[in-house]
This record gives C-alpha cells, sequence and structure tokens, in this order.
C-alpha cells in the first residue's frame, strides 16, 4: 500500500519542488497529494480534532505545512489535527521565534525552511526514519541558544584545536555473533556508503524496515553512528 503524503502549500512551484524532495528522500511507493489553501486541506484529511468521529481508513501518514495561506494560517490545521495519526512538519520561509514556537506548540513534529537546499531537506527529511524530528539547521540553532538562555541563534562554534588520539584496540562487543544475516546485509550496505533509501531498494524492503535493522546493529555493536559501525564490522571480520 502506498504511503500518503500531503503537502499544503500555495505556491505551485514550492509544492512541486517539496513533492521532489518527499520522493528523493523515501524509497517507499508514494501518493503525494497537494493541497493549495486549508479549505482543500480539511477536505482532504476528513479530519476535525475534537470531533467524535472514526479515523480515516487511508489516512495520510505525512503531512507538509505551509503556515501563510490564502485563507487563514496552517496553525489552525496543525491543531486540528491533534488525534490524526500523521506526521506534521512545517515547511515555511519563517525561522523567527514567532513562526516557530507557536507551530511547535501547536503539534508540528519537525520544521523546515524551504529557503534551504535541496539535499539539506533531504537529509532532514529523512531523520524521520531513524526516530529524529526533521530541523533544519538554523531552526536547530535557534532551539539550541533558547534553551541556553537566549532568543538569539547559537553562534557557530569554533571547532577544538585538538590533537587526534591514535585509536587503540577495540574489543569486539559480546553481541556481534547475533546479528542476523539480513543485519549483516544491512551492515554492508553502510560500510559501502548506501544511504538507507538506497539500502532499502537494493534489498526490496520498506526503508522503516531497513530503520529497524540498523537500530538492532547499533545496539548490538554498541556504537551510535554509521560510521563507528561500520570502521567496527570491518576491524571485527563482520562483514
Amino acid at each position: 500500500m502506498a504511503v500518503r503524503v500531503l503537502i499544503v502549500e500555495d505556491n505551485p512551484v514550492a509544492r512541486n519542488f517539496l513533492e521532489r524532495v518527499v520522493r528523493e528522500s523515501f524509497s517507499d511507493e508514494l501518493q503525494v497529494v497537494g493541497a493549495g489553501d486549508l479549505a482543500t486541506a480539511r477536505r482532504l484529511v476528513g479530519w476535525r480534532s475534537g470531533r467524535a468521529q472514526p479515523l480515516p481508513a487511508d489516512p495520510f501518514q505525512l503531512v507538509l505545512l505551509d503556515l501563510e495561506l490564502p485563507d487563514g494560517n496552517g496553525m489552525e490545521l496543525l491543531a486540528e489535527l491533534i488525534g490524526y495519526p500523521t506526521m506534521r512538519i512545517v515547511t515555511t520561509l519563517y525561522s523567527d521565534d514567532d513562526h516557530l514556537f507557536p507551530a511547535l506548540q501547536a503539534g508540528a513534529e519537525g520544521y523546515l525552511l524551504k529557503e534551504d537546499r535541496f539535499e539539506v531537506l533531504v537529509e532532514e527529511l529523512q531523520r524521520i526514519v531513524r526516530g529524529q524530528p526533521p530541523l533544519s539547521p538554523a531552526i536547530a540553532r535557534r532551539l539550541l541558544g533558547h534553551f541556553r538562555g537566549g532568543s538569539q541563534p547559537a553562534a557557530e562554534p569554533t571547532p577544538p584545536k585538538f590533537s587526534a588520539r591514535p585509536p587503540g584496540p577495540r574489543p569486539a562487543p559480546a553481541e556481534h555473533g547475533r546479528l542476523t544475516p539480513r543485519e549483516n546485509e544491512v551492515l554492508t550496505y553502510l560500510s559501502k556508503g548506501f544511504t538507507i533509501k538506497e539500502i532499502a531498494n537494493l534489498m526490496g524492503i520498506k526503508w522503516f524496515t531497513v530503520n529497524d535493522h540498523i537500530k538492532s546493529i547499533y545496539k548490538k555493536l554498541d556504537v551510535s553512528s554509521r560510521a563507528e559501525a561500520a570502521v567496527l564490522a570491518s576491524k571485527q571480520g563482520l562483514v
């Protein structure tokens, strides 16, 4: 069954751009639907928060939502979608606190800036498959600055000038023998630099299944990144 995606954006050029981002981000069969205003989006969703109603038989699993629309503010739809089984991602040009924090409070689970480069948006949207919120880099810095006690974006840090310590031998993780054949296959592809989308295509499985395998691999190998997994797998002869 196709994964249903709703893009609520009044600018046709921006809507087409976001559709390209979505299609590049995920390997699943997708059904992407566009809406140019709130009225159309509400009709397509067929859901209003607070009303006693059954869930739609084929809900949208992902909604990308602009904030400034011809017939109202996207914040309204964010609030109305509470209880609707979808991931709600704001896609906007506004990076200021007056838009960011109300959107997050209204239920946004991600916040992307349409001015970001195509490849950046793809990378951020793919965070979904890792269970992470998709946030544009500028938004992540603003949030960090806010919780550090200021409303201004955090300054870019100056990298510390440390000398790298020569890597010492690392003991084999106790559970490495428990990798399943599928996990070993995923780990091999990871070690070769394939993306989650590419691995899913090569193995003929869904991206979220690949993601589950990766989480299991990280846990069993006691690592937290694909680089660590690839290095350790190579050293220990796991791939």
